[in-house]
């Protein structure tokens, strides 16, 4: 009792020396706040994006079937291709605007209410401003034309930018956030690389070889001077380095793919018979831990893509992605290598004979990452050795960069756009090609129809198999 009335006078004498401006303070509605710390936009920012890429609802995020690494067993509908029915395009749009691009945004106009240094302000505004390049460019990737120059803004009406214009924008935003990242900036809230400042630009420069790379086929010269530059400033030089967000064991805070997985109690997945025979053929030893062994050890047969698909008849998901700590990576050293292969190829950093080590050190980086043993009786085999495997460099650098994508759907569907390989199978049941791209969101169609209209014609045609601007074969 007298804690109890101590606190409660400790109060009253607070509250009867409140300044003229502190009673306007009381006045203010707590529920309603002028103003949002940048620490927890930024936060609630990060893991959005990280959630979005990462989760396996089908509500939200199907790119794990686009790149046919997953089908499905009782509800076949996505990976049938039918993107309209659960308004996938929708959510994905509205969770990428509102939960990533606006937090983000918000949280950079409110850094300045900080007391924080100069050099910590500006280093807080340059890591936001990477991932809003990470997102921008993540969504370009995905529609095409999006509105970007116009969005984020009290138009709601805004017009569709011209995607190839915007990863040149993109370029030099990065260029003029990276030499801010000397700082923590978020410090403890930064829960990608806890303010490590060298971590960020190295992220960074990578993001913008990532760029770089995309251009390659529609614009060589930006291409070469965009990968020249991140190369020789510093990008990924192992797993250290990876853009990785490590969840936590309770909820909210789990893998998404766990709550899809485990916490639902269904059983909606199984390992697609695309990958599983590829890797089969390959003897790869990643499946061991790609997937499960529920069909006797080391028998794995995928679900035939798109059709219905007994749970019981075909290979599970592997245990690593039933655990609810399972990290997820929003880039990772293995993409940089492969995307290293590439540039030496077309001798844009390196010569053609340096494409194998970074080959090589892609599929290492792979193995690492998921515990996989025998990576060098793997890269000795004929099918996988750079010098032997058949194909061109665009086939063998594809299909091994879709094979380590494996928790990255995104990501494999992006490595079979860019590179063409390796071959992915009709839909079962649709029997629809792979789509190359998501189709506008209903609601821009009824709520914007002439800027989308526009977007649409310029694109040529809102359709599946449209291509956005990188993906020229």
């Amino acid at each position: 009792m007298k804690k109890l009335f101590l606190t409660t006078m400790s109060i009253i004498l607070l509250a009867s020396c409140q300044t003229d401006d502190q009673y306007e303070d009381l006045n203010r509605d707590p529920k309603n706040p002028t103003q949002v710390a940048a620490e927890f936009l930024y936060n609630s920012a990060t893991k959005s994006l990280v959630d979005q890429m990462t989760s396996t609802n089908v509500n939200n995020n199907i790119f794990r079937m686009l790149g046919q690494h997953w089908t499905e067993t009782t509800y076949t509908d996505e990976a049938n291709y039918d993107l309209v029915g659960r308004n996938i395009p929708q959510r994905h749009w509205s969770e990428m605007y509102r939960d990533v691009l606006l937090d983000l945004k918000t949280a950079k106009s409110n850094v300045s209410a900080s007391g924080a240094s100069e050099a910590e302000k500006k280093a807080k505004i340059a890591q936001a401003e990477v991932l809003m390049i990470y997102t921008w460019q993540q969504m370009v990737d995905t529609f095409g034309d999006i509105p970007y120059s116009e969005a984020l803004s009290d138009n709601t009406l805004p017009s569709y930018d011209d995607d190839a214009a915007i990863y040149s924008d993109l370029i030099t935003r990065l260029d003029a956030a990276i030499p801010d990242l000397t700082d923590a900036g978020f410090g403890f809230a930064d829960k990608l690389y806890a303010g490590n400042a060298a971590a960020w630009t190295k992220f960074a420069n990578s993001l913008k070889l990532k760029l770089g790379i995309r251009l390659t086929d529609v614009n060589p010269t930006l291409a070469q001077s965009t990968i020249t530059s991140a190369v020789n400033a510093g990008v990924f030089t192992s797993n250290a380095d990876n853009a990785t967000l490590q969840y936590e064991s309770s909820t909210p805070n789990t893998n998404p793919v766990w709550v899809d997985l485990v916490q639902s109690g269904r059983s909606d997945f199984v390992a697609a018979n695309t990958i599983v025979d590829i890797m089969n053929n390959l003897d790869d030893p990643r499946r061991a831990v790609y997937f499960d062994q529920n069909l006797g050890p080391d028998v794995y047969t995928g679900g035939i893509y798109g059709a219905n698909n007994n749970f019981a008849n075909y290979t599970h998901i592997g245990a690593a992605m039933h655990e609810p700590t399972n990290p997820a990576n929003l880039m990772d050293f293995s993409e940089v290598s492969f995307y290293l292969a590439e540039a030496a190829e077309r001798s844009i950093v390196g010569t053609p004979a340096d494409a194998e080590g970074h080959y090589n050190a892609a599929i290492t980086a792979s193995f690492e990452a998921w515990g996989a043993t025998d990576v060098t009786t793997y890269l000795a085999n004929a099918d996988v050795a750079y010098t032997t495997a058949s194909g061109t460099w665009r086939e063998k650098i594809g299909t091994q960069f879709w094979l380590a994508m494996y928790n990255r759907g995104f990501e494999a569907w992006t490595a079979w756009r860019k590179y063409d390989a390796p071959a992915l199978n009709l839909a079962a049941i649709s029997e629809l090609p792979v789509p190359t791209r998501y189709t506008y969101p209903v609601n821009e169609q009824n709520l914007n129809p002439t800027n989308w209209e526009a977007a649409s014609t310029a694109i040529g045609g809102d359709t599946q198999t449209t291509k956005v601007f990188w993906d020229t074969l």
